[in-house]
């Protein structure tokens, strides 16, 4: 029996992953072919400009995540975990699917911008919603002592949609001539994420409820309302110091340091495919040993790594890249810091989970992480860009590392969550109140 449960949990955690793969193939088709497309929708200007005007659409798609969590996450808590991850996903495959049709500016002028806006945000909302909701339902089907393991799975996935996107290119570059890639060749990878999600949709039918939600539906109280967020503070805050400097830290490294590579060092743009794959691929294969560890010694230790490297790294790994300004230094220099962002990316779903009872999970993890990523992640490119445009680059590597300090401040007052853990209690919730569960986690 135990070995029919443990198959089970495991395809499960496949089942969920596959759909967060596509999700974020999805999401980082846009970051990776915006080189390729941006001068279809903005043809004035020069490329920094031309970018900079993809990278604000890119965060308007970011703006969009805080109602999408909200919104996906009220209604995972209410109707369970696997219906709102098979809505999600066909959202995100819809606006996939707009986005490879879309007329260029050539063709309809300014509504062609405005539609990739729509789509943008169409697509924020799906995203906002998937990370509460798989962050919640990763963490909720794992065994006790290995929650930090399968939780980590979260970003193998999120990482293998962005290696799946490079790969695509990888094979369009070698396939397509530039002027075929600019004029219809960033269509395509649009076109596999929406028939990618069809086969993750059913897949994700076949998906089983957590034993967590079931059990908590049997009480008939209310689920997933902000009134009953309201009533963890600390946790909520903690959410938001959790994600601040690591979200930032995530999307320098894995983002703009691809167009850093190509816009400022000036390396060709498929070198820097090729380096951003191996570095990928290697800080995908971190993630569950870092989340592995997290089961042994707890998830705080992995929190300090990132959390004191970050600060103290960030700016050196930036002055290095443009100081040696070559393929070999910045596949290695860009390996040194998602090293040292592994320590978050692999365990923050979990620990986020570990921080609110089962009636407000998937909400409580979604929706404070979608606000900090909204205002914070995703603006990544445009401030750094911006920063560029008005000649002050090197700014934008001191505030990450500002962000990271103020992260590593909220996990030096907060407890280990591996020992306090929500996820433990009994169905029987009132073992303990809001007021017990908001002291374990104090900022």
């Amino acid at each position: 029996m135990q070995v029919i449960n443990s198959k089970r949990i495991t395809s499960n955690i496949i089942k969920g992953s596959l759909g967060n793969l596509i999700e974020w193939f999805d999401w980082y088709v846009y970051a990776s072919f915006a080189i390729y497309f941006a001068k279809s929708f903005f043809p004035s200007g020069d490329q920094t400009s031309q970018l900079l005007s993809a990278a604000a659409i890119f965060a308007v798609g970011f703006l969009m995540r805080p109602i999408g969590s909200l919104i996906m996450g009220k209604f995972a808590d209410q109707h369970g975990r696997k219906a709102a991850l098979t809505v999600s996903v066909s959202i995100m495959a819809t606006g996939s699917f707009l986005i490879a049709l879309i007329p260029t500016y050539s063709t309809i002028g300014v509504y062609a911008p405005i539609l990739l806006v729509l789509i943008r945000m169409i697509q924020g909302l799906s995203l906002g919603g998937e990370y509460g909701i798989s962050a919640t339902y990763l963490s909720e089907m794992a065994s006790a002592g290995h929650r930090g393991y399968y939780a980590s799975f979260q970003y193998v996935t999120l990482i293998s949609g962005q290696l799946l996107a490079l790969i695509v290119q990888i094979v369009l570059q070698g396939s397509l001539t530039t002027a075929q890639l600019n004029s219809f060749g960033w269509r395509i990878p649009f076109a596999i994420g929406a028939m990618g999600a069809l086969v993750v949709l059913y897949l994700r039918l076949s998906m089983d409820e957590t034993s967590q939600f079931k059990q908590e539906a049997k009480t008939k109280q209310k689920r997933g309302t902000l009134r009953q967020l309201a009533k963890y503070p600390n946790q909520v805050l903690t959410v938001v110091g959790l994600t601040l400097g690591g979200t930032i830290s995530f999307y320098t490294f894995t983002t703009y340091m691809q167009k850093y590579m190509i816009n400022t060092l000036g390396l060709q743009p498929k070198v820097v495919t090729v380096i951003n794959f191996a570095a990928l691929f290697i800080y995908m294969l971190m993630q569950p040993i870092y989340g592995r560890l997290s089961d042994k010694i707890g998830r705080k230790p992995l929190l300090y790594w990132f959390g004191i490297l970050g600060t103290l790294l960030t700016v050196p790994i930036f002055v290095g890249l443009k100081y040696f300004s070559n393929p070999i230094a910045s596949f290695l220099l860009m390996l040194a810091g998602l090293a040292i962002v592994s320590g978050y990316t692999s365990v923050n779903a979990v620990v986020k989970a570990e921080l609110f009872p089962t009636e407000i999970r998937a909400l409580g993890v979604g929706f404070p992480y979608g606000m900090t990523v909204a205002v914070f992640g995703g603006t990544v490119e445009y401030v750094a860009l911006w920063l560029k445009h008005i000649g002050h680059e090197d700014w934008f590597f001191f505030y990450v590392s500002a962000t990271v300090l103020i992260s590593l401040i909220v996990y030096a007052r907060m407890l280990e969550t591996s020992k306090n853990s929500s996820l433990d209690q009994k169905a029987d919730y009132g073992v303990k109140t809001p007021e017990q569960l908001s002291n374990q986690n104090q900022i």
